[in-house]
């Protein structure tokens, strides 16, 4: 059984979108998978380990409030990271 925090699927689903909102910030990979793991480590995980747990939350997480929870944490990393960039260059 494999199992899978379903807000790793949301974080990266939402992160090209919100860094849109800031193009000073940097969009290397390198940022890209820092900004998802700070979000992710404010953000309440949910496992899930079958295709139909992934659609059970897939509604559950379709609410505004949880949308804006996912984004709010992602700008709040977003604003960590470039101030403190671990890439070279």
């Amino acid at each position: 059984m494999d199992l899978q925090n379903y807000m790793e699927i949301v974080v990266q689903s939402k992160i090209d979108q919100v860094l849109k909102m800031f193009p000073k910030c940097c969009h290397c990979d390198v940022c890209k998978r820092d900004i998802a793991i700070l979000a992710l480590n404010h953000l309440p995980p949910k496992y899930i380990s079958t295709e139909k747990g992934k659609i059970f939350m897939q509604m559950e997480e379709s609410s505004s409030t949880s949308d804006a929870m996912v984004v709010q944490e992602i700008v709040k990393a977003i604003g960590i990271v470039s101030e403190h960039p671990r890439h070279d260059g």
